[in-house]
């Protein structure tokens, strides 16, 4: 390990560090542009220089390795002059625009000249201008502002995978530029407004909304897919702006999947925002007295046998425990939280559970994709998965639908029965790989048979051993392994969907099934979506800006998240909902705030108590069992249109549109 010192401090960096993050171990501020920690060295901004013992000019130190020995000085009037030079330069043809440009209150360049420029120029030449290019619905350009870094070229190539943004022409002629400006077909597009360092990308829909001043900043979990990305919501008053991600190397890393950042536009339409009671066929608005009188009038009588709940895939912990203690006192235990119809042995909690984690995915050297898109399904992981396999460091297999996942995939074919009739050269890289595993998804999970079947696979490779688990179920809902976990699991959706005894039917936030038809139906939830068809009475309820909760991602982390904002009219936390129904219904729930029913959540399962923990699980059960034959259907086909909030944002809408219809007539 190199020993350098900076400034007089000797400091001591791993071996391959480069002299930039020697500085930063020895506490020096070095500026930059182009460097960033998780892209490769571009060292084309020059912004990073410093002076090193006997070296004959400043030497840029995001690129220079750092060596045993090194003296280096960052504040010498030397390189003082050298960053103030580099920044006159990169001011010369930027425009001064900062008081229309959504980047202000956040730009690199404008800290950055402060800090390090002359605070004048010598150069009295016109600025050159640069025409707009199109980047799609999500990405705002405005390329005259472009300093050349090139962080979005070097992040959509080496993490998002999709080479469609690169830099055309040379020298003062060089634009960066979407090739044949057709939209970005990434699903972490997004993730380039963060890297921008200027105003030259920013986000499209937040144009002119709002400076970052403005903006209440909230700590929240998102809903849109089964990662658990960590957020932050910026509001002002009622409304949610915008949504950005929040550095957790676990979870997300420092990105963001393009509908958790901009799907929050459908927060604010087609919002239920007070109760609603079926009169004479037609749903006509209540209060809550009076939607509540309805419910009661509705179960009157009833047996418990005959109540069953459904519960959706946005949902929080405390929501679902207050919804199962709801039921429980009308003396029904049949909730259902598996809308998908996947099927899932919950007997132990590894069973069900991303294992191997979602960093600790990134180990892996073989891996058997079973019936999943990760690019769709969960967006990150699939950055994870990319990472050693474009370096040849893994090898990825999969069964089901050939698909562009980004990164070499050798497909097997589309039959469940490949599974026990793998090729020989794959079962013997699964079988001999030091750290193998095995991603199922919820399209395998929907076809009985697969689950037993992969977990016999699991087991004839010694897929669980000393320090490894590699049993992954990559779950799509958000609210899944926490259900899960809370043992909402009963005989089905469909099952209860089909079942003329059930009288009743609570849906809580369950939009993703055609249930209730026949029976008497509450809807508890956010949007007038596909759970109110049938529905007699429908609670308005809180979303998840706009409650404070717990959510447990696929690897069984529990998170928790902050309330942004108050639910529009008359909507509540769900919670409350339910204390305030029981309370009607003749029984009332035994906790009057969210500390009461998080104390009652941690006496009976105490590992939801944490946050930002995982609770170690031990390895699944693994048998054998025969496969099944036949293709597998995937459970995502359009990944902008997902769930409730998706289906109300006009910004998936334009997705869908302008991205994925040009790739399904260019498909066919």
């Amino acid at each position: 390990m190199p020993k350098l010192t900076i400034d007089g401090i000797e400091v001591e960096v791993p071996a391959g560090a480069t002299v930039l993050q020697a500085c930063e171990a020895a506490g020096a501020e070095i500026p930059r542009f182009c460097y960033h920690e998780r892209l490769s060295i571009a060292g084309n901004c020059r912004m990073c220089l410093v002076e090193i013992e006997k070296a004959p000019k400043p030497v840029a130190s995001c690129a220079m390795p750092a060596a045993d020995g090194q003296v280096v000085f960052t504040t010498t009037p030397k390189v003082r002059k050298a960053r103030e030079g580099v920044m006159e330069f990169l001011l010369i043809n930027h425009p001064l625009d900062c008081p229309i440009c959504d980047q202000g209150g956040e730009c690199d360049l404008q800290d950055q000249s402060i800090a390090y420029g002359k605070g004048f120029t010598r150069y009295q030449e016109n600025k050159r201008a640069v025409t707009e290019k199109f980047m799609g619905p999500l990405v705002k350009t405005i390329m005259t502002r472009c300093i050349h870094c090139t962080r979005c070229v070097r992040f959509a190539e080496e993490v998002a995978g999709v080479e469609e943004i690169g830099a055309v022409g040379r020298g003062e002629n060089m634009q960066i530029t979407s090739y044949l400006e057709k939209a970005i077909t990434s699903e972490v597009s997004g993730n380039i407004i963060d890297l921008c360092p200027v105003g030259a990308l920013t986000s499209k829909p937040y144009a002119f909304q709002a400076r970052p001043w403005e903006l209440k900043k909230t700590d929240g979990i998102d809903v849109m897919d089964a990662v658990g990305s960590n957020i932050v919501i910026g509001s002002r008053g009622p409304a949610v702006l915008r949504v950005t991600p929040r550095i957790n190397d676990d979870v997300n890393e420092e990105w963001l999947s393009d509908k958790g950042r901009f799907a929050h536009d459908g927060l604010s339409e087609r919002r239920l925002d007070r109760p609603y009671v079926r009169t004479n066929g037609k749903l006509e608005p209540a209060t809550w007295t009076e939607a509540f009188a309805a419910i009661r009038r509705g179960l009157d009588g009833m047996p418990g046998s005959a109540i069953a709940g459904i519960t959706g895939d946005l949902c929080a912990v405390e929501d679902m425990v207050a919804f199962k203690d709801l039921l429980g006192t009308l003396g029904s235990a049949r909730i259902e939280s598996r809308q998908d119809g996947a099927v899932i042995d919950t007997s132990a909690r590894a069973n069900y559970l991303f294992n191997s984690g979602l960093s600790g995915i990134e180990d892996a050297d073989v891996v058997l994709l079973v019936g999943v898109d990760p690019r769709r399904e969960a967006p990150l992981v699939n950055v994870r998965l990319r990472k050693k396999a474009v370096r040849g460091l893994s090898k990825v297999y999969g069964i089901g639908p050939t698909l562009d996942l980004t990164y070499k995939t050798e497909w097997l074919g589309d039959d469940a029965a490949q599974l026990a009739n793998l090729p020989a050269a794959v079962a013997d890289a699964l079988a001999t790989a030091e750290r193998p595993a095995i991603v199922i998804g919820m399209g395998a999970l929907r076809q009985p048979g697969m689950y037993a079947a992969a977990q016999a696979l699991g087991a004839n490779i010694n897929l669980v051993r000393e320090g490894w688990n590699g049993w992954n179920v990559l779950h799509t809902a958000a609210a899944r392994v926490g259900a899960l976990d809370l043992g909402l699991v009963a005989d089905g959706v469909a099952a209860i969907a089909a079942d003329t005894s059930v009288k009743a039917l609570f849906l809580l936030g369950a939009d993703e099934i055609t249930a209730g038809a026949g029976a008497f139906t509450v809807y508890i939830g956010t949007h007038g979506d596909h759970g109110v068809r049938h529905a007699d009475v429908i609670l308005p309820a809180a979303a998840y800006t706009e409650k404070a909760g717990t959510w447990v991602n696929m690897e069984g982390r529990v998170q928790r998240g902050l309330r942004a904002v108050f639910p529009p009219g008359e909507a509540r936390e769900d919670w409350t909902i339910f204390r305030a129904l029981s309370a009607v219904l003749g029984t009332p729930l035994p906790y009057d705030d969210i500390a009461g029913l998080r104390a009652r959540i941690s006496g009976e399962w105490p590992h939801l108590a944490g946050s930002d923990t995982v609770v170690v699980s031990a390895g699944p059960v693994l048998a054998a069992a025969a496969a099944p034959s036949g293709p597998i259907a995937l459970p995502i086909s359009n990944y902008y249109l997902t769930n409730p909030i998706a289906r109300a944002s006009d910004t998936m809408a334009e997705c869908v549109a302008q991205i994925l219809t040009p790739m399904q007539e260019a498909a066919e």
